[in-house]
């Protein structure tokens, strides 16, 4: 039939008729639905509604919206490879696509003592979100807001990432004032809390990426670098510390583009240097800018920069659209005809190259000194991505694990992603990154890795250990939970997909120690501690050794278990008794060797009777473990194959030498012989595991040591003291870099000789030296530790078997 001249299906005009929102009624005569024979009588009067033209513009904007949003589930399920960023953003309803424009995710990571908690400060004090500056190591004893635990304030560093979050507004280049959402989060810089840094970045959308302005590319910042580089992240650089003495930017430029490979430039030069460091000079629209006021909090701009200023600032203007036309198209077109581009057509152009990960914009300033934040908050809002704009992909668990593509909708169901966990007065607090989908409090979740329902009784939005309760969160937005029993890196959706998002990069630890209760009475408190901070932090391991009966912890470094053995006796009044630190050696064979191996016991009932023959080899790299299965003549059977393979990781679990790990073994199974009645899984598991034990000490094996990379930082005049420690502890110096106060040692050092050097640098540097470690890869040790090694562990084991 025809309804207001349209021709519809009986169906769709009942609906028609029936659907209306608290519109006004009128009386009219009924209409015929049907053929003429299935008439109804057109005597009876009925309500039908009457609906305005807005009501039906909203109507059909809305259904348009939500096929939209079904059609992008739908392609990005089907085809997440074609489906661009710039298709979803383009699909959006335009009210959620103005709130994801102003909101930025961001993190501050650096290398140590870069200053990324001081920047955080006066990010939060520009942006109101704080009422006065407190310093790291201030003499107020207050401590920076982000720096919320007391272990913190005392030893001046961050140990935990801390999140927060901020509005800025910005005035946009037609005047207008706009408001930027930020979710920020303040990154740890020592190496020993790596793991904080990495559950960060993996759920952050862009990064601050801070460097001093002396010292420049630092150990720990090409570490940072290699992580953010791991998950995707656009950054700025920041250059901090100008006013120190030695300041040097564009060095630090320099160590960007060649130690970290990564195009970077100056949108930024500094007006005077060190104790004559005033304010910076824009590139993009030359204009001077200096922060005036008790505080830095008034910004002023103006178009005269100082004349002794002026040539460095053309030269690093032509130098950054230089850059630009080697990493952007639209830049090198103009460049190629000679053209200068305009202000607008560099923003967009630096805007595009960062979010597309070929090149970093480079800013400068001192926090400390209360210059240049805000330029930095104006470049994270420009430069920056939105939510909408970085691509995030999660797997399809009931279409074995396909790649999918998240798309962050509102309107779509949640998908979301609990990074961080922390135990608080109030139960265990579940940081959430929201990517799709909304999240409601009362709202009913699914576990994609347990399959358990779990209901959301409280959201909040953190700002360091306060909180502010809200009742919703979009897409794209990070929040917190209470009442949510998860592990790190869990996925939660709504239980209509079936996705599970990829966790973060755990690094294996490489220091362990034992541990014990110093009081048989705080056992119970002892075991909650360990069990909170496995749950919080998945580089703190920790297992029972059955054969010592110790409780063993491991960890990424000397502090990094310090740190948990203070937070066991203040927050649960536990003093521990720990042991010597006991390095994560690794055990391998260098030769091949063949082997041929019979077990074959009798007992009353059924016996023991396996053989299994073959070789052990080295496999070339200290990478994972091989084991392969070349038997063709169905020697042994199917099964018991798989009993071998499980006896052979059984036994690089223990290795004969040390009882550590095994690396780089492969193990071959060519043949063998079974028993009609005798042979089981239990005798080729057990006779794999025999076989390997004696082809192990005829393959030249060897004890392999954790080599750190060594990074120490003391003034010039203590630079033969440092050296002299590395030497005696037989560290390969990689690279010396000397500035005028102080200079940098980047060494290799075995770990094992690096216990107690923190006592000795500062001794030998009157307390002024500072170094920092990481896991770099594995080495043989020498002959001597070997023998010393082995024989201590014989006689341990000898001591056991008395007992």
């Amino acid at each position: 039939m025809r309804v207001n001249g349209v021709v519809r299906s009986q169906a769709t005009a009942l609906r028609s008729l029936q659907h209306g929102l608290n519109s006004r009624q009128t009386w009219t005569r009924h209409v015929c639905l049907g053929a003429p024979h299935r008439c109804v009588s057109t005597a009876v009067l009925r309500p039908v509604n009457v609906v305005s033209r807005d009501q039906r513009i909203q109507w059909q904007s809305r259904r348009h919206q939500a096929g939209a949003a079904a059609a992008m589930l739908e392609q990005a399920q089907a085809e997440p490879g074609e489906l661009a960023q710039q298709t979803i953003i383009e699909n959006l309803n335009p009210e959620e696509a103005k709130r994801l424009s102003m909101v930025r995710n961001i993190g501050i990571a650096a290398h140590i003592d870069s200053g990324k908690t001081t920047a955080t400060e006066r990010v939060l004090f520009y942006t109101g979100r704080i009422h006065s500056i407190h310093e790291v190591r201030g003499k107020d004893s207050v401590g920076a807001k982000m720096d919320s635990m007391d272990l913190e304030r005392e030893k001046g560093i961050t140990i935990q990432s801390a999140a927060t979050f901020c509005d800025w507004v910005k005035k946009n280049d037609s005047g207008e004032e706009e408001k930027y959402h930020i979710n920020l989060i303040d990154t740890p810089g020592h190496i020993d809390f790596t793991i904080e840094v990495e559950r960060a970045l993996r759920v952050l959308d862009g990064a601050v990426m801070i460097l001093c302005a002396v010292s420049g590319v630092q150990s720990q910042t090409i570490t940072v670098d290699r992580q953010m580089r791991r998950y995707n992240v656009p950054r700025l650089s920041f250059i901090n510390k100008m006013d120190r003495m030695g300041a040097n930017p564009f060095k630090a430029v320099d160590q960007i583009n060649h130690k970290l490979r990564l195009p970077a430039a100056a949108i930024q030069v500094p007006i005077g240097a060190e104790d004559n460091f005033k304010g910076v000079v824009d590139l993009i629209r030359m204009k001077a800018i200096y922060n005036e006021g008790a505080k830095g909090e008034t910004i002023r701009e103006t178009d005269e920069i100082p004349a002794d200023v002026l040539p460095v600032a053309q030269e690093r203007r032509a130098k950054l659209i230089e850059t630009l036309a080697d990493v952007d198209e639209e830049i090198a077109e103009l460049f190629l005809d000679e053209q200068t581009p305009t202000p607008d057509q560099i923003k967009a152009a630096i805007r595009r190259a960062t979010i597309s990960l070929k090149f970093t914009p480079v800013m400068m300033g001192s926090a400390l000194a209360d210059k240049s934040i805000q330029p930095m908050l104006d470049a994270v809002c420009d430069y920056l991505p939105n939510p909408a704009e970085v691509e995030n992909l999660a797997l399809d668990r009931r279409r074995q694990e396909a790649s999918v593509k998240l798309v962050p909708y509102n309107s779509l169901p949640f998908v979301g992603l609990a990074f961080k966990l922390e135990e608080s007065n109030f139960g265990q607090l579940t940081y959430i990154r929201v990517y799709q989908g909304s999240l409601k409090r009362a709202a009913v979740l699914y576990n994609a890795r347990t399959d358990k329902k779990v209901k959301i009784p409280r959201i909040v939005r953190m700002h360091s250990n306060e909180m502010e309760d809200v009742q919703e969160v979009g897409a794209g937005e990070i929040c917190a939970v209470f009442g949510v029993d998860c592990a790190s890196g869990d996925t939660f959706t709504d239980g209509q997909l079936g996705y599970s998002m990829t966790s973060m990069f755990v690094p294996d630890p490489v220091i362990s120690l034992s541990i014990a209760p110093k009081h048989s009475k705080d056992g119970s408190n002892f075991s909650k501690a360990i069990a909170r901070f496995q749950r919080e932090d998945p580089t703190f391991r920790v297992h029972f050794d059955g054969e010592s009966q110790e409780t063993i912890i491991s960890g990424m470094g000397e502090l990094h278990l310090e740190v948990y053995v203070e937070r066991m006796r203040r927050e649960y009044n536990v003093d521990c008794i720990t042991g010597q630190p006991q390095v994560a050696w690794r055990e391998t064979v260098t030769e091949s060797v063949n082997f041929d191996h019979l077990l074959k016991k009798q007992t009353g009932g059924a016996g023991d009777y396996a053989r299994v023959m073959g070789w052990l080899e080295p496999t070339g790299s200290l990478g994972e473990n091989k084991f392969e299965t070349q038997v063709t003549s169905g020697a042994i059977s199917e099964k018991f194959l798989s009993a071998c393979e499980k006896g052979f990781y059984q036994s690089c679990e223990k290795g004969p030498l040390l009882g550590h790990k095994v690396l780089g073994v492969n193990m071959v199974v060519n043949d063998g012989a079974i028993h009609m009645t005798d042979s089981s899984d239990h005798a080729f598991n057990t006779a794999t595991q025999q076989a390997f034990r004696k082809a192990f000490a005829q393959a030249n094996p060897q004890v392999l040591e954790p080599i750190m990379k060594t990074t120490i930082t003391a003034p010039t005049e203590f630079q033969g003291n440092v050296v002299g420690l590395l030497n005696k502890r037989n560290a390969t110096i990689n690279d010396t870099d000397t500035s005028a106060e102080d200079f940098t040692v980047y060494a290799d050092c075995s770990l094992n000789s690096m216990f107690g050097f923190s006592t000795q640098l500062r001794a030998a540097t009157q307390g002024k030296g500072e170094f920092g470690m990481e896991f770099a890869h594995y080495s043989a040790t020498t002959p001597q530790l070997q023998r010393e090694l082995v024989a201590k562990y014989a006689k341990a084991q000898q001591e056991k078997s008395k007992k």
